[in-house]
């Protein structure tokens, strides 16, 4: 039997894309960007507050860092529970020092369960981001739409009464989405996410409810992708992020601004051995002229400042 011609028909077919979510184009190609104050580099450092339940369902999938142990995984949720004891208040240190404004990506219900925790990141000053409920809400396929909205709806609305922020930004745990997530976020106010790591500047990304835009957050120079999973030396994390603000800062010469986004964790660079390698990074990045620290919020907003109307 011959096959149907429909099969053989591809009507998204075009030049560079295959899909409407976002129009394709190269780096080299756009207008330049222009920073606040003739900045060639952005700088948006985020830290990711989680809250990691002993005994995950895990579905439809199991998040990154999970428990791994049989139940009850002490030494695993005891590690994560740290970062939100210990670890945050050493960033917080290493920030004030080096004058660095960061944002911080909550779980809902870590905003729920530690108000201490979430008061002081507000007195600290820095942009809130959803960041879902728990770090056993993965926002996956074979996650029910209406259980997506719900999720995010909860954490969102938790999030803006808790924080006083109007919470414009959302990373999904695991940066998952389902082909839900988009339409569901735009309908929750939220203007911009973090989860696509296939750019280096922000664009505009298509929903039926109108554009989000994406804002990357790079997986590469994450502290627990290459610490933890590359089993690369926190020494070697230290020197990856530097290389690459060389790198973009030279770029941007002569291509206009870059932005160069850090995503850590204060359960894994903020252990004793490891926050020098961070502070490390804070100081070089901060004595550089050419480099303009903001959170991200503020940053998509110098960015579409100088972009044309959709």
């Amino acid at each position: 039997m011959a096959l149907d011609e429909a099969n053989l028909q591809y009507p998204m077919r075009r030049y560079g894309m295959d899909h409407d979510r976002y129009a394709w184009s190269m780096l080299t190609d756009r207008p330049p960007v222009q920073w606040p104050g003739g900045a060639r580099l952005a700088l948006w450092v985020n830290v990711s507050l989680q809250h990691f339940p002993m005994n995950p369902a895990g579905k439809p999938v199991k998040l990154p860092g999970s428990m791994t142990m049989p139940y009850p995984d002490l030494r695993h949720y005891t590690l994560r529970d740290y970062g939100n004891r210990v670890g945050i208040y050493r960033f917080l240190e290493a920030f004030a020092k080096h004058g660095v404004k960061p944002s911080f990506a909550v779980n809902a219900l870590l905003a729920e369960r530690y108000p201490a925790l979430l008061q002081d990141l507000l007195d600290f000053g820095g942009e809130i981001l959803g960041h879902s409920w728990n770090m056993d809400t993965p926002h996956a396929g074979g996650l029910a739409e209406a259980d997506e909205a719900t999720i995010i709806q909860r954490s969102l609305a938790l999030l803006r009464e808790r924080s006083g922020q109007p919470v414009r930004g959302w990373l999904s745990p695991g940066r998952l989405q389902s082909p839900n997530t988009p339409e569901l976020l735009k309908a929750n106010g939220i203007d911009y996410f973090c989860d696509w790591v296939n750019d280096e500047l922000p664009y505009r990304f298509h929903t039926k409810q109108g554009d989000l835009w994406s804002l990357p957050l790079t997986n590469e120079t994450d502290d627990r992708f290459v610490i933890m999973d590359n089993q690369h030396s926190e020494a070697s994390w230290a020197q990856q992020v530097l290389d690459a603000a060389e790198f973009l800062l030279g770029e941007a010469q002569g291509q206009g601004g870059r932005l160069l986004a850090i995503s850590v964790h204060p359960w894994v660079l903020g252990q004793p051995h490891r926050i020098k390698h961070l502070e490390t990074v804070l100081a070089q990045l901060g004595r550089h002229a050419g480099i303009w620290n903001a959170g991200p919020g503020e940053i998509l907003d110098a960015f579409t400042a100088h972009q044309p109307a959709a």
